[in-house]
């Protein structure tokens, strides 16, 4: 256990509750909940980036079975007095207020920008970002549209959130292959958001999520980390105040993490 007198900002994403199937999910949301255990003593903040749940969406009298024992312990850090951030990712956009009222979320829709300490930070979870990948752009818009919220939520509960959870699972699945490669920065579209912006933004760090490798680049005088995801890597970032470091977490405690890009 870390000594509790030292406290940090946590940073996760794409733990993909739900995913592949309830059973594997089980397991690895324990993991995740005993992971929260571990930090909560020296926690300050805690941003979790996106894709936290494979498929999420809200109807106005019914949310997704399952996520218990996560929801809870989101509850208790937030009780104690530990923000909690939570960001819309591409698979759990869908996430309206519930999860603010009922386990006292902070939620974001688009990026974040925050000093931490005497570091300035751009966190998002990164769908969408740099160029490339236009089809998603398109298919965002369509998601995010009003209307078409008001139209799924007209389909019974027990068919929409069967039918999205189906595509969820397709969608990543489809996926998987490529976003398990890493051919080089020139081929990362977030690489590329940040070298175009970093003159505008002038963070410190950015860190994102969505990738599902746990990246890090020096881009001009800032770093840029992609946090990861928990099926394979079971990654994390940690910050002091003044440096940031990424994390693994195995065998219930935490130890250093070499990116495949370093």
């Amino acid at each position: 256990m870390e000594e509790s007198n030292k406290k940090y900002t946590y940073f996760a994403s794409d733990f993909h509750l739900g995913a592949p199937t309830d059973a594997i999910s089980f397991v690895r949301e324990k993991e995740i909940v005993a992971w929260l255990n571990y930090i909560e003593p020296t926690a300050k903040e805690v941003f979790l980036v996106g894709d936290i749940f494979d498929f999420w969406f809200e109807y106005k009298l019914a949310i997704p079975k399952g996520f218990t024992r996560f929801l809870g312990k989101i509850a208790d850090l937030t009780d104690k007095g530990i923000k909690v951030h939570f960001f819309c990712g591409n698979h759990d956009m869908w996430i309206f207020d519930y999860l603010e009222k009922e386990v006292g979320i902070e939620l974001h829709r688009d990026d974040y920008q925050v000093q931490i300490g005497s570091k300035k930070f751009f966190i998002a979870h990164g769908d969408g970002l740099g160029p490339g990948d236009k089809g998603y752009k398109f298919i965002k818009k369509i998601f995010r549209n009003k209307f078409c919220q008001w139209a799924f939520a007209r389909l019974h509960p027990n068919i929409g959130i069967a039918l999205a959870s189906y595509f969820s699972k397709t969608s990543r699945i489809s996926n998987g292959e490529e976003d398990a490669l890493y051919v080089g920065p020139e081929k990362e579209w977030l690489h590329h958001f940040v070298s175009d912006n970093h003159h505008q933004l002038k963070a410190d760090y950015y860190i994102f999520g969505h990738r599902h490798l746990p990246l890090k680049f020096q881009i001009q005088n800032a770093l840029y980390f992609n946090l990861g995801e928990w099926i394979n890597y079971q990654t994390f970032g940690r910050f002091d105040d003044t440096n940031f470091e990424l994390l693994a977490w195995k065998d219930k405690t935490i130890s250093p993490y070499k990116t495949i890009s370093e």
